[in-house]
């Protein structure tokens, strides 16, 4: 089969690196890519907003598959446009339509849908922009911390959670009046802060079946101790010492069910990722969120730990019967770490030459920030640039090892945070 991913961070690497391995597969092209996935499949230069260029790709390359790597695409319908061009109609989109993107592309969609078919969330209240002095008076009956999300898309940026009651004011002001977040914040989520440790949980579905995939932990703050700003991501650990399979089965049984359950009375046929943002509190899981696709950086701890052919399991779920796929899962421990470049996730540079990827052992590098210079050296290209992923027999070893080769590893201003997996060595027996 020809294989065509979408995307060019981290995930998409961790996606084109498993599905390399598989005798399926005949070629692998990645759009646009980065210079970590060049090395096995081949780079093509595309905007992933500009349907009809794909939709050529797809043409001229033969592609009998396309796995959309980020949600921006979905929440514009490009597995609707596949659905609807007689030329793309018999192409496989591993990725869902535009009605059920909304999970992810709004906020208030996403509670509404958890609301009605209860699924365990925090209370809430949606707002728009001419409802400021309503929204402010709702802030006034919460306790701190107050937490605001901008109803769409903005790039894992769009929550602010403030301890002050005057800042929460000012910061709905911007979003709401002022477009912080441009049209995203045209409606605010405000919701009743949840105190717990957070996880991400994700399952592969054909819209009737599923396969759980391994849980993992990311770190989105920027700063040791979960401090400062959030980020896109960290790095991440798999598997979640204290999701043990009492608290899976119950993730199972009052998340996971429900949201499929609720897919499918809605008339909706999800084929793809679904990430359940969940959060630990007490002894109970309830969802912070849910993207429409694989999470990064936790994709570069999970999909390492997928034992089986991948591209047959995507198989499976173009044509309906994934319950039929083979799925076994890696018992070892991964541990992923983030390599930033220095000012993230505010301006920094971009260009930068990265030295000792050759001198990497027993971590594979994903690429998430890099590119080619005129001399086809590899060089920085965004802001989260490289993420290390090692086994272990443990999730120290795994770290141990990861956080070793990012020493080896260098380019100007490198930053990447020492503290993952602290957080969890109290739930370690």
């Amino acid at each position: 089969m020809n294989i065509l991913i979408l995307g060019s961070g981290g995930r998409e690497h961790a996606l084109a690196w498993k599905l390399s391995q598989s005798e399926k597969l005949t070629q692998l092209f990645i759009a646009p890519g980065n210079a970590g996935t060049a090395s096995i499949g081949t780079n093509i230069p595309v905007d992933l907003g500009n349907f009809i260029s794909i939709k050529n790709l797809v043409i001229k390359h033969k592609i009998n598959m396309v796995v959309v790597g980020p949600e921006v695409p979905l929440v514009e319908g490009i597995s609707d446009y596949f659905s609807n061009e007689s030329e793309l109609k018999n192409v496989a989109v591993i990725g869902p339509q535009k009605n059920a993107a909304m999970l992810e592309g709004s906020k208030d969609f996403a509670k509404n849908f958890m609301q009605k078919y209860q699924i365990p969330t925090a209370a809430y209240k949606t707002f728009g922009k001419h409802e400021l002095a309503e929204a402010y008076h709702f802030l006034e009956q919460l306790n701190p911390p107050y937490v605001l999300k901008a109803d769409g898309l903005a790039a894992g940026k769009g929550v602010i959670i403030s301890d002050h009651l005057d800042k929460a004011k000012a910061e709905l002001k911007s979003m709401l009046s002022d477009a912080k977040f441009g049209k995203a914040s045209e409606q605010v989520v405000i919701e009743e802060f949840l105190d717990g440790i957070e996880l991400s949980v994700f399952i592969l579905t054909d819209g009737t079946s599923y396969k759980i995939l391994p849980e993992a932990k990311d770190y989105k703050r920027i700063g040791e101790g979960d401090t400062g700003l959030n980020t896109g991501g960290m790095g991440s650990i798999s598997p979640v010492p204290f999701a043990d399979k009492k608290f899976m089965q119950k993730i199972e049984t009052r998340i996971i069910k429900p949201t499929l359950y609720g897919l499918q009375n809605e008339g909706i046929t999800y084929k793809g990722f679904i990430f359940f943002g969940l959060i630990k509190v007490k002894d109970e899981p309830m969802v912070i969120e849910y993207n429409v696709r694989m999470g990064d950086p936790e994709a570069e701890s999970v999909v390492p730990r997928i034992k089986s052919d991948l591209l047959e399991l995507f198989i499976g779920v173009a044509e309906g019967n994934l319950d039929q796929k083979l799925f076994e899962v890696e018992k070892r421990h991964t541990a992923a770490i983030m390599l930033v470049a220095g000012g993230y996730p505010e301006s920094y540079k971009k260009g930068d030459i990265i030295s000792g990827l050759d001198k990497i052992k027993q971590s594979q590098v994903f690429h998430a920030g890099t590119s080619f210079d005129k001399n086809q050296e590899v060089v920085t290209n965004g802001g989260r640039v490289l993420a290390l992923t090692s086994f272990g027999e443990s999730m120290q070893e795994a770290l141990e090892i990861s956080y070793k080769n990012a020493a080896i590893i260098n380019f100007n201003n490198k930053y990447f945070r020492s503290d993952l997996g602290k957080d969890l060595l109290k739930f370690i027996k």
